[in-house]
């Protein structure tokens, strides 16, 4: 995409401006930090464990009480320039009480941050996690990942692309995928308002894109994902998660669409840390097959 009319652009950009979806995003950010707050303080949380030689390159792990447990890598959203793990560690405690070892990653923030930066940072930090996650408990054989927005596209790139041997890993790295309101073709924000920070050319949207690295049939690296998006999100962002599932379906790959009823793009996150919501019931049977 190059140039398109000034009342398309004026409706894609509305369309994928992600807070003009909910009446105050303030609100549900606020929920994630007051939910997040308490589980800061556990005891048994290993904070800014080191994942790179960056400084900003860190990770908190939460072990689980058992030993072997299957581990849970979250990766916060926030259009790649906002939030951080501390606000995200609201989805530990159900997971965490399910027998799952979670780890929350932090990584660099546009625009001081390239893309490219920061997909090396996450599959960084799940190298680091294959490698070390032992000591703690976890079993590096049934890691999987899951982000929501700009966490839900980092998480796809971790599922796609021919990445694994820059980074020492096998190519089933991840088991599975939870995916919440990701981009995963980034073609369209080129000529968008998300490019002011994002500042991507076409090849950098192609190369950074799930969309169009998904695994051939059959391919050791492909997991099962679920996917899965608010009921009151934007045609676009719907359109993206149910394109990117279909995609990944037609290559006979295993993937499953949740439904998250009553959900915009921000509470989706707080419904993923409700032990009693269809979305965490779909998410704890994927760690456990």
């Amino acid at each position: 995409m190059t140039s398109i009319p000034a009342d398309v652009q004026t409706y894609y950009d509305r369309q994928y401006n992600a807070r003009l979806s909910v009446q105050d995003v303030g609100l549900v950010l606020a929920q994630y930090r007051a939910q997040s707050a308490p589980v800061l303080a556990w005891p048994q949380r290993v904070a800014d464990q080191p994942y790179g030689d960056s400084p900003t390159e860190l990770l908190d792990i939460y072990p689980a009480k058992v030993a072997n447990a299957p581990v849970f890598v979250f990766i916060h959203g926030g259009y790649w320039r906002a939030l951080t793990k501390e606000d995200s560690a609201c989805v530990v405690p159900a997971l965490h009480a399910a027998g799952v070892t979670v780890v929350v990653v932090d990584y660099d923030l546009m625009p001081a941050a390239s893309l490219d930066h920061i997909v090396d940072q996450v599959r960084k930090a799940t190298a680091w996690v294959f490698h070390h996650i032992a000591r703690y408990g976890g079993d590096p054989q049934r890691i999987h990942v899951s982000g929501s927005s700009a966490g839900g596209h980092l998480a796809g790139m971790l599922v796609t692309g021919a990445w694994h041997a820059d980074y020492q890993v096998p190519k089933k790295v991840v088991k599975g995928a939870v995916l919440l309101s990701g981009l995963f073709d980034l073609q369209p924000l080129t000529v968008l308002l998300p490019n002011t920070w994002m500042q991507m050319d076409e090849a950098c949207a192609m190369r950074n894109s799930p969309r169009f690295a998904i695994p051939p049939a059959g391919s050791p690296q492909a997991g099962k994902i679920l996917v899965c998006c608010g009921e009151y999100e934007s045609t676009e962002f719907k359109r993206q998660s149910t394109d990117f599932l279909a995609a990944w379906k037609a290559r006979c790959l295993p993937g499953d669409w949740v439904e998250t009823p009553g959900t915009n793009h921000f509470d989706i996150v707080l419904t993923l840390a409700d032990s009693g919501s269809p979305l965490f019931a779909a998410t704890l049977q994927l760690l456990q097959s």
